[in-house]
């Protein structure tokens, strides 16, 4: 996923970032995130794509790396999907989202929206 690009790639980040919590909470934020994830599974009180939706959110917010979030987010939420949820996988807005224009406007515009719990933004984006 990540190549040769970032020799860090992997390692939970050792600094405080402008999203996420402090850095040396990282792992338990990612173990809470997991319980919780595990349990909306369990009850099945949402639709898959809202689990999903909900899951990839929360996991970015964590911001466990020092960058490359974004990606292994929405590669994690695909697995998800695909072999937990049994759905399609999301299509993310059809577009490279690491690089800036429209697309990730709207995904980023999403994702912030979903900070203020309203998920629509995030749902209509991730299946368009």
């Amino acid at each position: 996923m990540f190549g040769n690009v970032w020799s860090w790639a992997g390692k939970f980040r050792e600094s405080d970032k402008n999203l996420g919590g402090p850095w040396h909470q990282v792992p338990m934020a990612l173990t809470d995130f997991c319980n919780d994830a595990r349990l909306w599974i369990e009850l099945r009180k949402e639709t898959p794509d809202q689990i999903a939706a909900r899951f990839h959110h929360r996991l970015v917010s964590i911001h466990p790396f020092s960058n490359g979030n974004g990606r292994h987010s929405r590669l994690m939420t695909d697995v998800l999907l695909e072999n937990v949820l049994r759905e399609p996988r999301f299509s993310w807005g059809g577009r490279d989202l690491s690089r800036s224009g429209d697309q990730r406007k709207r995904y980023i515009a999403a994702l912030r929206a979903a900070d203020g719990m309203n998920y629509e933004p995030l749902l209509a984006f991730v299946r368009s």
